[in-house]
C-alpha cells in the first residue's frame, strides 16, 4: 500500500471532473450535499455499499472481513456490500460513479479527489449530520476536509494520516559542533545552519537538497491561500525565505542538481552520503536499513521545522445515499479509536485519524518493527497535532511551475519577488475551483 504517493496526483484531472459534474447538475455552483442532522441512534437496517481503494489484499482483506462482521454483529439488519478499487483510475471511476449517481454510500476519498464531488453537491456535510463529530478526530485532518471554497461544512472523517520527518546526518555534521541536542526547529534556523556547514566546509557537506514549495511556506507559518481559495504567497516573508534558499545555493549548501530535472530525490542523495539532511517518512528507516545501515546508526530523526505536513485519507458518506444513516454510523465505526488503531497498527507507519490513539499504535507496534522505525513514528506520530496539510487546490501542475521559476530565483536569474509573483499568477489564473 502507497497511499500517499497518490495524493496530489489527481489534480491535473480536477478541473476536467468538476466541469463533468457541473454539467450533470445543471452547470455552475451547487448546493453543497444534504445537510442537516442524521440520526444514527435508532433501528438501523438496510444495505450499506463500502468501497475502499486498492485494500482488498492478503494484508487488509482480514481486517476489514473482522470490521464488517463486528457492525453487523452489533446491526443485525444491516449488511455490509464491501467493494475495492484498484489504485489506477480511481478518479475516473468515482466521476463516473458520480455523474451515473451510482455513488456507494460510504467511500475513501482525500480531499482532492472529494472536491469536485463536494462542489456538486454528491457528498453529505458531516459537520451538521453529527456536530459531536469534530472533537473526535485529528484537527488538521478535519480542517483539510472543511476547505472546500465556497461551501460550508465537512466532507471526510480522517481515517489515516501521514507526515514527513527531519532526518540527520549527525556523522557529517558532528565536526561543525552539531548535535542532536541543538539541531534547528525551525525553517530559518535551517537554511543558516545550512549556510554555516556550507561555509565551515567549503561546500563538501551540504544540506539543502530540494527547492521551497508550498509546504515549505506552510512550514514557516506564511499564509498561502485566502478562504475564497486566492493564492497569496508573494509576501514579503516568502521573498525573505527564498532569498535564503539562494543565498545557500550561492554559499555552497545546495547541489546543483537539485535544480534540475535529473533530480534523484533527496531521500536518495541522503542515502548516497551527498547531503547530510532529508525529508521522509517514518519508513525511511527501513530504506536506511537495508540500503545503508552503517549510516543508520549515524542518523537520527526529528520533526519537520516549523508546521509539520499533514497526509491525509478519509472515509466519506454520499449524499445521496438511501440509507444515511446506517451509512454514517459505518463510517463512524469504521473511523473511531479502536478500529482505527487497529488498522494503522497494520498499516505500519501511518497514524489514526482521531484524536487520540497514536500513542497506542506505536507503543503496540514498537516491538515488531525496525527500532529506528519505531523512534521515528514516536516522533511523526507526536508532530500530528499542530501538522496541516497542503490545501488540496494546489495542483501537480503549479508544483511543476513552481519548480521552474523556484530554480531561475536560486540561481539568481529572476528575484524571489518576480519568480513568487510569476508563480502566485499562474496559480491563480489555472484554479480548479473556478
Amino acid at each position: 500500500m502507497k497511499p500517499f504517493a497518490r495524493l496530489g496526483s489527481a489534480g491535473a484531472a480536477l478541473v476536467a471532473g468538476t466541469l463533468i459534474l457541473a454539467g450533470c447538475t445543471g452547470g455552475g455552483a451547487t448546493p453543497a450535499g444534504d445537510s442537516g442532522p442524521v440520526d444514527t441512534s435508532g433501528e438501523l437496517s438496510g444495505t450499506v455499499k463500502f468501497q475502499t481503494w486498492s485494500l482488498k489484499n492478503e494484508k487488509f482483506t482480514p481486517y476489514f472481513e473482522d470490521l464488517i462482521a463486528s457492525f453487523e454483529e452489533e446491526h443485525p439488519d444491516v449488511t455490509i456490500d464491501w467493494v475495492d478499487q484498484p489504485g489506477d483510475g480511481y478518479q475516473d471511476k468515482i466521476l463516473a460513479q458520480a455523474n451515473s449517481n451510482t455513488l456507494p454510500d460510504v467511500l475513501n476519498l482525500p480531499p482532492d479527489i472529494a472536491f469536485p464531488l463536494v462542489t456538486a453537491g454528491k457528498l453529505l456535510d458531516l459537520s451538521t449530520a453529527d456536530p459531536e463529530l469534530e472533537a473526535k478526530y485529528n484537527a488538521g485532518a478535519w480542517d483539510a476536509y472543511s476547505r472546500f471554497t465556497g461551501t460550508e461544512g465537512t466532507y471526510g472523517l480522517p481515517w489515516y494520516l501521514g507526515s514527513d520527518l527531519s532526518w540527520w546526518n549527525l556523522e557529517q555534521l558532528e565536526p561543525y559542533d552539531v548535535t542532536e541536542a541543538n539541531l534547528p526547529t525551525d525553517v530559518d534556523g535551517w537554511l543558516e545552519l545550512s549556510k554555516e556547514v556550507a561555509d565551515e566546509s567549503d561546500g563538501s557537506v551540504q544540506m539543502v537538497s530540494s527547492m521551497p514549495g508550498v509546504d515549505t511556506f506552510i512550514a514557516a507559518d506564511i499564509p498561502v491561500m485566502e478562504e475564497d481559495g486566492t493564492f497569496i504567497f508573494n509576501t514579503d516573508e516568502a521573498v525573505e525565505i527564498v532569498q535564503q534558499y539562494a543565498d545557500a545555493y550561492a554559499a555552497g549548501a545546495m547541489p546543483p542538481e537539485a535544480l534540475t530535472g535529473s533530480y534523484s530525490g533527496n531521500a536518495e542523495m541522503f542515502l548516497q552520503q551527498k547531503v547530510a539532511y532529508s525529508t521522509g517518512g517514518s519508513g525511511f528507516a527501513g530504506d536506511l536499513r537495508t540500503k545503508a545501515p552503517t549510516l543508520l546508526e549515524h542518523t537520527v530523526a526529528t520533526p519537520r521545522p516549523g508546521i509539520p505536513p499533514l497526509f491525509v485519507q478519509g472515509l466519506n458518506v454520499a449524499a445521496d445515499s438511501e440509507n444515511k444513516e446506517a451509512a454514517l454510523a459505518f463510517a463512524e465505526y469504521a473511523t473511531n479509536e479502536e478500529n482505527q488503531v487497529a488498522f494503522a497498527e497494520i498499516a505500519v507507519g501511518f497514524a489514526p485519524g482521531t484524536a487520540e490513539g497514536a500513542d497506542e499504535v506505536a507503543a503496540n507496534v514498537a516491538d515488531s518493527v525496525d527500532p529506528a522505525q519505531a523512534q521515528a513514528m514516536e516522533v511523526m506520530f507526536a508532530a500530528l497535532d499542530t501538522a496541516e496539510a497542503t490545501p488540496f487546490q494546489w495542483t501537480g501542475a503549479m508544483t511543476d511551475y513552481l519548480n521552474q521559476q523556484m530554480a531561475l530565483a536560486i540561481r539568481g536569474d529572476i528575484s524571489a519577488q518576480e519568480a513568487l509573483d510569476k508563480i502566485v499568477d499562474y496559480a491563480n489564473e489555472n484554479r480548479i475551483d473556478q
